[in-house]
């Protein structure tokens, strides 16, 4: 039986979203043996314009790229948040930027999880980094794919002067969601988003 999954990824450009979509996708597809798509698209501007990326992951080839209903949707903007969270699957997860992405009301039935991704990267010295912090923790809370596979494509997919900084921020992002999601574990919280700061 096929598993699929299907990924959005948006924010506005500069934050690195097509970066993260692709060493999402390359960690399926190259370190984990499995088979993956990714397509973009931008806003008007490129930099401080909407961009998204979607990425589908799946066992067996996949016929068509493009994602409809996101299983899982990483949000950097309000804006992204806005446009893509109607179009979550019942049951999907949504993962936010915390500080750049104000939330009201969750959708129903999703699973929520924030994380404070471009202060954690403003710790390592470099804000834009936030993107791989998102990898590192979508990592630790969607459990799609081998920690060791996303790090080995995020090494991949930099310079050499950066992987060291950029390996820094996935670890980083890692870290957060793995005590995020212990902290739920015993706490037995539900549906609702939580970050380390309110749980």
């Amino acid at each position: 039986m096929q598993l699929l999954t299907e990924i959005r990824i948006g924010g506005f450009g500069g934050q690195g979203v097509i970066l993260a979509a692709a060493v999402i996708g390359k960690a399926a597809a190259i370190f984990q043996g499995g088979y993956a798509t990714m397509t973009q698209s931008f806003g008007p501007e490129a930099r401080g314009g909407s961009s998204s990326a979607q990425v589908i992951l799946s066992t067996e080839p996949i016929l068509y790229p493009y994602v409809a209903h996101p299983d899982v949707l990483v949000v950097m903007s309000q804006a992204a948040y806005t446009t893509f969270t109607p179009q979550l699957k019942p049951g999907g997860i949504l993962i936010t930027e915390q500080e750049m992405v104000r939330v009201d009301k969750y959708p129903n039935g999703v699973r929520a999880y924030g994380v404070p991704a471009t202060r954690l990267a403003e710790e390592l010295g470099r804000k834009v980094v936030l993107n791989i912090v998102m990898v590192g923790f979508f990592g630790a809370v969607t459990n799609l794919l081998e920690p060791d596979a996303l790090r080995k494509a995020v090494a991949d997919s930099v310079p050499p002067a950066m992987q060291k900084l950029n390996l820094q921020a996935f670890d980083k992002g890692f870290e957060y969601g793995s005590e995020l999601i212990e902290k739920l574990a015993e706490n037995g919280y539900g549906e609702e988003l939580v970050s380390l700061e309110s749980a």
